[in-house]
């Protein structure tokens, strides 16, 4: 179970031609927005759309010819099964991969594409790890870890090596943690070269696992609520992980569903970039959970663009919410004509767009003669909608504002 970063360097050496070497590129927002000077790895256009295909190419390239024989078999959210079906598919080898029921549709879809057989087994990944376990006491197939092994780790790690050529001078490098694949990688790798770069790990609130194990100094498993993140939504890390975490993480932050979801949108209209929740939280961080980092070289690891279509509209409308873009007011008026188009007057005179109204009388929190309104709204900030909300209530409307 050991991994040095002669593991790292060899992987490396593995992958060329098969993964792609990721830009890293200055964006000039978010450094502006957090007083450093920020970097982003865009690992969501990798191949498959995320960092995994590093670790499960490097770990299918150290089968025996027996093992290939028997084919491989996975568990994952989407990501790791993307990288182990091509991966697979490259060497032509049969995957299986175990999915949650509830993964994302296109990521289910692009799984396929890529040769795989997949099943849809459970809510959330543990229970996809645990029926690929009972499969492949059946099968005989390689249990393809998407986090705690060594090789996987170790192709994981590449992503350090390219930071490091392409920014030598790096002080911090913020990534998100699940199982912790990814971060054991990098920072064994980063450690090695320059201890003194500092390493930040970056967990959703919704599913904090490693954080709270890391705490406790003992590995645990946390029943965590649904989050956007859904790619780093790991109840228990993995031994080797945790072991390489503690040893090599200086910290690790959380950051809740509306910073992902703002984030994610930001990435969508300040640089033309799709990153999934996971993808999303290293920068997330960045802007909420680390304001004692100032002038210093980071880099934010986008771990993955895999996104389906319905949940990043969703994410979309959430973002714009956060951050005062859109809103939602609910008000009561007198049922009497014109009552509505002086409410809407009102609303009209500080700049909000109405973009859905529903004028209701009979439910039955409201009394004879009154009407309840609720209005969707396009807004420009928070300051507009609570200068638009100040406005109402002098003119003695009772507003409720989300």
């Amino acid at each position: 179970m050991d991994i040095s970063l002669d593991d790292v360097m060899k992987a490396k050496t593995t992958l060329q031609g098969v993964s792609y070497k990721t830009a890293l590129l200055y964006n000039p927002t978010i450094s502006d927005l957090s007083s450093n000077q920020v970097y982003v790895k865009m690992e969501n256009l990798q191949r498959t759309g995320s960092f995994k295909l590093r670790g499960a190419y490097n770990k299918i390239s150290h089968l025996t010819d027996k093992e290939k024989q028997c084919g491989v078999i996975a568990s994952s959210a989407g990501n790791h099964a993307q990288g182990v079906a091509v991966a697979a598919s490259i060497y032509g080898i049969k995957s299986t991969i175990v999915m949650p029921m509830h993964a994302p549709l296109s990521k289910v879809t692009a799984t396929r594409k890529y040769g795989a057989e997949v099943v849809l087994y459970g809510e959330v990944y543990d229970d996809a790890y645990n029926e690929a376990q009972r499969i492949q006491l059946e099968t005989k197939a390689t249990f393809i870890h998407p986090f705690n092994d060594p090789m996987v780790i170790a192709g994981q790690g590449t992503i350090a090596l390219e930071i490091l050529d392409d920014l030598p001078d790096v002080e911090v490098v913020v990534l998100p943690i699940g199982g912790g694949g990814l971060i054991s990688g990098v920072a064994l790798a980063l450690k090695a070269l320059n201890p003194k770069i500092k390493v930040i790990g970056v967990q959703s609130k919704n599913n904090p696992s490693m954080q709270d194990s890391i705490s406790q100094q003992h590995i645990i498993t946390i029943n965590g609520a649904p989050s956007i993140a859904d790619g780093i939504a790991v109840k228990t890390p993995g031994d080797l992980t945790f072991k390489l975490v503690n040893n090599y993480v200086d910290e690790i932050v959380t950051v809740d569903e509306d910073e992902i979801a703002s984030t994610m949108l930001f990435f969508l209209e300040n640089a033309k970039v799709v990153a999934e929740g996971a993808g999303a939280t290293a920068a997330a961080a960045i802007l909420h959970s680390l304001p004692h980092y100032k002038n210093r070289k980071m880099v934010a690891v986008i771990s993955g663009g895999n996104v389906d279509v319905n949940i990043l509209a969703r994410t979309i409308d959430k973002g714009l919410v956060k951050n005062g873009r859109k809103c939602f007011l609910t008000t009561i008026i007198s049922d009497r004509p014109g009552a509505l188009a002086q409410l809407l007057q009102l609303i009209a005179s500080k700049g909000a767009n109405v973009l859905a109204v529903t004028h209701r009388r009979e439910t039955l929190d409201i009394a004879i003669s009154y009407a309840k309104v609720e209005l969707e709204l396009e807004t420009i900030d928070t300051v507009q909608v609570q200068t638009l909300k100040n406005l109402l209530e002098e003119n003695y409307y009772r507003v409720i504002i989300q």
